[in-house]
């Protein structure tokens, strides 16, 4: 198999071996990328000539004797509003197509440190508000399982990156199911940790009580090397938690006997695909032969997340996007009669439709004499959501659902119709609301296309989550399957 398309666990035994360099590895990814990325899309900027000069940097200390951390010489793809130094941040959109970060985020000096190689920024929806990766201000990622359909959104660059050998690891950002979703529709594994466990410095603000970075790889190992680097408190966040963070590797061992697991009925319910139901249940039947005890719970408050989530997570945004005006940074519009005027041209060009339909939402539910009608009731419905889950975690390990009701869409299909695309992340925003993790594994395939499995658990419980999405994975092979 082509260097591009191994784990990079397998890279790191074949760099410690010596079968392989840093720079090879590394130009096999890029070579990956010219043979598809016309088709595919996934990259905003590519990074060729500093990754294989870090490449080689990695190849000088191998020979030199030095140890090499599990990530070292790893092409990883971050998205792009994940802040890097020198490098542009646009966010997918034209307001900051020209930014470009004095400093690293958090998570970029994380994996500058343990020698990890930057491959690009990837594509997604503007400032991350999308399900599709269609709403870019410069062109939509396609799925490289079918390049007519969508590969998800809002971190659909990633997850397609990953697909299709474009990189080994990438980062995306998760506020209502942007890391699971397109990891469910391109067939890989992606994980959304526990608010607060990885740090959102230098993430550009989209909501930020939901906003959580997180990985997305390959398979169930990649995503807790990868989680290992990027956990961790950070002095730099405020909502960043204090925790001992566990080696995430030492739970990968296959024992899940005993383990509760429980399948919400709201989960399974009106709206769900009969195929995708159908790959859901027989993920049941392999979790029940491992020994596992499931049974049927459930999330009475759940048909609440979706209006909860567009109330609260709008109204954050018409806040956190306020300071795109045109006066410190990014797009200015040309030809204003005065500095007010230049205030609404610049928004009025510089944002995109999405963007501009969630910031009114925002602000009418923040406005006085609405307040309390919508923003208020919707903090107060989040708490009750927040508390289903606590019950539910009283009772069992793990709770098991699809992560998205259909298998990807046709592109441009849901673009004439909000509600219908919102629809989507039915089945991953009750996690964002609670603040706990959740990940997607690849559980089968649906009318051709990858159905993927999500596993929720309580909060700082990722290592239950690995441990249980592990055990699936060594008796099944769906995550070996590769879009031809």
């Amino acid at each position: 198999m082509e260097l591009n398309y191994l784990t990079a666990h397998q890279l790191h035994d074949m760099l410690v071996s010596k079968e392989v360099s840093a720079e090879e590895i590394i130009r096999a990814v890029f070579d990956r990328v010219e043979q598809v990325e016309d088709k595919i899309r996934a990259y905003i900027t590519l990074n060729k000539e500093q990754a294989v000069a870090r490449a080689r940097l990695v190849d000088k200390a191998r020979a030199g004797g030095e140890y090499l951390p599990p990530l070292a010489g790893i092409p990883v793809a971050v998205k792009d509003n994940i802040c890097t130094n020198g490098i542009r941040t646009t966010c997918a959109s034209k307001i900051l197509y020209n930014y470009i970060p004095p400093y690293d985020a958090t998570v970029m000096e994380r994996l500058n440190a343990c020698r990890a190689v930057l491959v690009g920024k990837t594509n997604m929806d503007e400032f991350a508000m999308g399900s599709s990766c269609e709403n870019s201000a410069f062109f939509s990622t396609c799925n490289p399982w079918d390049t007519g359909r969508v590969p998800g959104g809002s971190s659909g660059g990633s997850a397609a990156a990953v697909a299709a050998g474009e990189t080994v690891l990438a980062l995306g950002s998760d506020t209502g199911g942007s890391i699971r979703q397109p990891a469910s529709f391109c067939g890989v594994v992606g994980m959304k940790p526990t608010y607060g466990a990885v740090s959102r410095y230098g993430l550009v603000a989209y909501a930020s009580s939901l906003d959580q970075i997180g990985p997305l790889a390959r398979d169930v190992t990649d995503c807790a090397l990868l989680l290992n680097v990027i956990c961790g408190h950070d002095p730099l966040d405020s909502t960043s938690a204090p925790y001992n963070v566990p080696d995430y590797t030492s739970f990968l061992n296959g024992d899940i006997k005993g383990m509760k697991i429980g399948v919400p009925r709201e989960y399974m319910g009106q709206g769900i695909d009969a195929a995708v139901k159908d790959i859901i249940y027989k993920a049941i039947d392999v979790y029940t032969g491992l020994g596992a005890v499931v049974e049927e719970t459930t999330l009475p408050h759940t048909e609440y997340a979706l209006p909860a989530y567009y109330l609260i997570a709008p109204a954050e945004a018409s806040s956190n996007l306020a300071r795109y005006d045109g006066v410190r940074y990014g797009y200015r519009a040309k030809d204003a009669a005065d500095i007010v005027d230049m205030f609404m041209q610049t928004r009025s060009e510089g944002f995109g439709p999405e963007v501009k339909r969630r910031i009114m939402l925002g602000t009418y539910a923040l406005s006085a004499g609405y307040y309390d009608a919508y923003y208020n009731k919707a903090l107060k419905v989040r708490t009750l959501i927040k508390a289903d889950f606590d019950r539910a975690f009283e009772q069992f390990d793990l709770l098991l659902a699809p992560t998205a009701p259909v298998t990807a869409f046709r592109r441009g299909e849901k673009l004439d119709d909000p509600l219908q695309m919102y629809m989507v992340d039915i089945c991953t925003l009750a996690v964002n609301l609670a603040g706990i993790p959740a990940i997607s594994i690849p559980a089968g395939m649906a009318h051709n296309l990858p159905v993927g499995l999500q596993l929720m658990g309580r909060p700082f419980g990722e290592g239950d989550i690995l441990r249980a999405a592990y055990a699936f994975e060594q008796n099944t092979d769906h995550h070996r399957k590769l879009p031809q």
